[in-house]
């Protein structure tokens, strides 16, 4: 069976605060050399490494793990899948 690799991408929704980017972002303007970046948002990623028959059943097994073990919450987080191949 082939070897999938798939990250997932968590981040607060749009809208939501995201205090580790603001704080990222204060200290590049207290630093003072970086004043044309104007907005950091912060997100974390996984990666997994499944066998599954199709990249697509690579992508769903790893989204019932996470909605299984409750890796972000759904109603602040925003969460994108990425299949490759390995």
């Amino acid at each position: 069976m082939p070897l999938f690799e798939v990250q997932v991408i968590i981040e607060n929704k749009p809208g939501m605060s995201d205090p580790e980017g603001q704080t990222i972002l204060n200290d590049l303007v207290l630093k003072g050399d970086h004043r044309d970046v104007k907005k950091i948002r912060s997100a974390k990623m996984l990666r997994f490494q499944v066998n599954a028959k199709t990249a697509k059943s690579a992508e769903l097994s790893v989204k019932k793990i996470c909605d299984d073990l409750r890796i972000y919450n759904p109603i602040a987080s925003k969460v994108t899948f990425a299949v490759d191949p390995r």
